[in-house]
């Protein structure tokens, strides 16, 4: 390939492509009520240093165990369904339109779509990978470290201050 020449990567999606992708079952490692329906686009895309995913999630589940990143930022814009998001204690409704952005060390953050939602909660969620992340969920009393992929946690009262 000459110096000039980029290689060929993949940075269109349609629609219907989109929607023949088969979504991801993703069961949230410290809560079973969070159920993601995950298509990851960003990965198809060959993305690196971010992730790009379109999330769906059902009545009655939540979106992710309420937590915060202390080196990773996240975006969600809701495309459809309606959803409760509890932004450090603040709970608001949220629906199609609305966008919830997080940088580094941002108020932990959660949604739960109410059982009688009628309609899944659809959105499109981003954010960048950085290689070290301390993940903090605060009413787990738990921080969840992710070097280089691998992920480890611990429980706070066995943190040791030197």
């Amino acid at each position: 390939m000459a110096k000039d020449q980029k290689q060929s990567v993949d940075c269109y999606f349609s629609a219907a492509r989109i929607a023949a992708l088969e979504p991801r079952r993703h069961v949230h490692q410290f809560n079973a009520n969070v159920v993601r329906h995950t298509r990851s686009l960003g990965d198809l895309a060959g993305l690196v240093d971010m992730g790009l995913h379109l999330v769906r999630v059902e009545p009655g589940r939540e979106t992710t165990e309420h937590h915060f990143h202390g080196q990773d930022e996240e975006f969600l814009y809701v495309i459809s369904g309606r959803a409760e998001a509890t932004i450090g204690e603040e709970v608001s409704l949220v629906g199609p339109g609305d966008v919830m952005v997080f940088p580094k060390d941002s108020p932990a953050h959660s949604m739960r779509v109410p059982a009688d939602a009628g309609e899944d909660l659809v959105y499109l969620m981003g954010g960048t990978r950085a290689p070290i992340d301390i993940c903090t969920y605060p009413r787990l009393q738990r921080q969840m470290y992710r070097v280089n992929g691998v992920k480890e946690y611990v429980e706070l009262a066995d943190l040791k201050k030197v």
